[in-house]
């Protein structure tokens, strides 16, 4: 039984927020703490003079702007790569606010490319040391989920698909593109392709603010050359998810359609936070019924949150003090999420 594991990545603050006079409100301290600083009480209140205005989290890494992106994709995904080849599934999620750089931490830029492509690179790496036993197919499927509908944004002409469950319980998405490649490079430019097709709308809080969960879909299939055990297959899945910004409305001053498609982003994320809750609390004494239907999201993440694959969850937070809100709700959330066991 594994533990999910949880890390923190604090972003630079940006130039906006240094000229409005914001402050640095969370801070890392050592490799796995960050503290988290009130900025909204003054220290000369001497009814709080004894409250503490500062929070402590622990968590399993702790990154701040200094970190590179080869760091945080070693500290937390590289070691997952060896277990997908050998046939165990593997997710990492990137979670937070709008803004905080979740899709940089997963998609990158072509410098700096992120953790997409560097466990891609990976995994092929891992997979050609041991080509001359196994014959092996790698296929990649990138999709959106967004207001609740299912978009393929390899091919995003196919229109809205379904989610279908096999006679196994094996969730299914109906006329997906699955595409098989052996290359890194052709993968990092269909994602970034397909990150192209994702919606995006500038809010108050990002100019590209993603407004869609984001899932890709690695799975590799092995097959020993050796005549006698042809039969064996080991399959191993990978899912990289960037979900959408979790957010208030005050925040990114979103109004009519922003503000339903913000309903329907929450929704997902509370449904996600509501089976993250039920399954941090189920290694208690009562059995915690954990509800993965509520919204596509959780229906298609079944397996890695609570089934057979060991999770990361990167958690993204602004370190300025007008952020101190939504920063202090995202600490909440992944503290918890450390809570859920999985078994491989």
């Amino acid at each position: 039984v594994l533990c999910v594991q949880v890390a923190l990545r604090i972003r630079p603050l940006r130039e906006a927020e240094v000229e409005e006079g914001a402050a640095l409100s969370a801070r890392r301290v050592g490799d796995q703490r960050v503290t988290l600083m009130d900025p909204s009480e003054d220290p000369d209140d001497i009814l709080r003079a004894n409250r503490s205005r500062e929070k402590t989290f622990l968590f399993d890494m702790v990154f701040d702007h200094t970190a590179t992106q080869e760091e945080v994709y070693v500290s937390t995904t590289k070691s997952l790569i060896e277990g997908v080849i050998s046939g165990y599934n593997a997710t990492i999620f990137a979670y937070g606010p709008t803004g905080t750089g979740k899709t940089y931490t997963m998609l990158g830029t072509d410098s700096e490319p992120g953790i997409y492509v560097r466990a891609l690179d990976d995994l092929f790496k891992g997979l050609g040391a041991s080509a001359e036993e196994m014959d092996y197919t790698v296929s990649m499927s990138y999709l959106e989920i967004y207001n609740e509908v299912i978009r393929d944004l390899l091919n995003p002409s196919s229109g809205f698909l379904d989610l279908r469950e096999d006679s196994r319980g094996r969730i299914q998405i109906a006329g997906i593109t699955e595409v098989s490649t052996t290359n890194a490079q052709e993968i990092m430019e269909l994602l970034m392709k397909g990150n192209k097709q994702r919606t995006q709308e500038p809010t108050a809080a990002n100019r590209v603010s993603s407004r869609s969960h984001a899932v890709l879909q690695v799975t590799v299939t092995q097959k020993s050359r050796r005549k006698e055990t042809s039969e064996e297959m080991w399959i191993g899945k990978l899912f990289m998810v960037d979900l959408a910004g979790s957010e208030r409305a005050a925040q990114t001053q979103n109004r009519g359609k922003r503000m339903k498609e913000g309903a329907h982003i929450n929704r997902s994320l509370l449904a996600l936070g509501n089976c993250i809750n039920a399954l941090s609390e189920k290694g208690g004494s009562r059995t915690q019924f954990v509800n993965f239907r509520d919204s596509k999201l959780t229906r298609l993440l079944k397996d890695s949150l609570g089934g057979n694959s060991r999770t990361v969850m990167i958690a993204h937070i602004s370190p300025a003090s007008s952020s101190f809100e939504e920063s202090r709700m995202t600490l909440i959330y992944a503290y918890r999420a450390k809570n859920i066991k999985t078994q491989v």
